[in-house]
């Protein structure tokens, strides 16, 4: 059986990404097809593999600056020739969902969300923008016109899966199509509970980072930490760093990591007192990743927080995405008793093995195609 992975773009490390791995070993002899990739990325996972990209990985600027090339991206996702497959599977946020396949090639789309910047943060995303009102206009024109092909885009997937019933709703809403929810695989294996301890890490400390992008709140967790004067290690990187740098200036209490490895990460998360999850995601693996380090989460109560996270045994909801909310909720996390060996257990509920086991059924059920 022919397979092919399609995945919007390999240009970053997130949970797509992460996805598409398990993916790819699921069919290791898989064919993938992608936008456009960033070489070391690419072969971190996918040294050996075949991955066919679009036109836009060798224009100018495509690779460094794709965003320049978003409203051609449709056209380019078409262009992929998918005619000699048996079985597609596309990964995606955005654009992958969009390929033509032969009408007895089953498609279906394992969906992280209806594309954020079409549908439900557009008017956030427009005044987000760092340009003059006249090119914001433009911008949504262009956007308008996406929006469309994203919604007949949709048509053309024979199944949906959701990665997680926050997802699902909006797969209803905004393509009118219904869906299966099967949970992103996280590697709960690799995350282990620290029964002591380790001296390197020095006074207690609360944990929050991943990829740092303004919409992920960290600021909103760096300003409540300088208030409290608390130890807070802030690990990943991203565009944002500058500007959380500048927030925590002159604050001693509040660490920058920047990037860290695997093994290093598993340490940061079982020696924390929590890790803080200020953001609303469409699912969050780093929850997972904690809680299967046997912490406690502190979460917004909103998104894929509330369908992984058990308040008051696996971590603590505030209810605004605000300072004052978020610190109210910290002033009382020591009240509770939290077990770690229950915590790690709940993870399991969203282990790579249970991933596989789902979408290995989904699969047979839908097409009778036994993988």
């Amino acid at each position: 059986m022919k397979v092919a992975l399609v995945h919007d773009h390999l240009a970053q490390d997130g949970g797509a990404e992460k996805v598409l791995k398990v993916l790819a070993d699921i069919f290791p002899e898989a064919k993938i097809f992608t936008l456009l990739y960033e070489k070391n990325n690419a072969d971190k996972y996918y040294k050996g593999r075949e991955i066919d990209t679009s036109i836009i990985q060798r224009l100018p600027g495509g690779v460094k600056h794709y965003q320049w090339y978003m409203p051609f991206m449709p056209m380019a996702v078409e262009f992929f020739d998918l005619t000699s497959f048996d079985l597609v599977i596309s990964d995606t946020s955005s654009f992958a969902k969009g390929v033509i396949t032969l009408p007895e090639t089953p498609h279906i789309c394992y969906c992280h969300t209806p594309t954020r910047y079409l549908w439900s943060d557009t008017h956030s995303y427009i005044n987000e923008l760092r340009y003059n009102k006249y090119f914001k206009k433009v911008i949504s024109l262009v956007l308008n016109k996406v929006r469309i092909w994203d919604r007949l885009a949709a048509d053309r997937v024979d199944y949906f899966i959701a990665n997680s019933y926050t997802v699902q709703k909006r797969i209803k809403k905004y393509y009118r199509r219904n869906s299966e929810v099967i949970y992103p695989p996280v590697e709960t294996n690799d995350f282990k509970i620290n029964k002591s301890k380790d001296k390197e890490f020095g006074k207690p400390y609360f944990l929050v980072g991943g990829r740092l992008a303004p919409y992920k709140r960290n600021d909103l967790v760096i300003e409540v930490f300088k208030e409290l004067n608390w130890k807070l290690k802030v690990f990943g990187d991203g565009v944002d760093m500058k500007r959380l740098k500048k927030i925590a200036d002159g604050n001693p209490n509040i660490e920058f990591l920047g990037w860290v490895e695997r093994d290093h990460l598993n340490k940061l998360y079982s020696n924390a007192e929590a890790l803080i999850h200020p953001q609303v995601e469409d699912f969050g693996i780093s929850l997972i990743e904690a809680m299967a380090s046997g912490r406690p989460v502190v979460a917004l109560k909103e998104g894929g927080a509330t369908e992984t996270v058990l308040e008051g045994k696996t971590g603590l909801f505030f209810k605004d995405q605000k300072a004052e909310s978020l610190k109210a909720c910290l002033e009382n996390f020591y009240s509770y008793k939290f077990d770690s060996q229950f915590i790690r257990n709940h993870s399991k509920n969203f282990s790579r093995e249970k991933f596989e086991k789902n979408l290995r059924k989904f699969i047979l059920d839908k097409t009778n195609l036994s993988i």
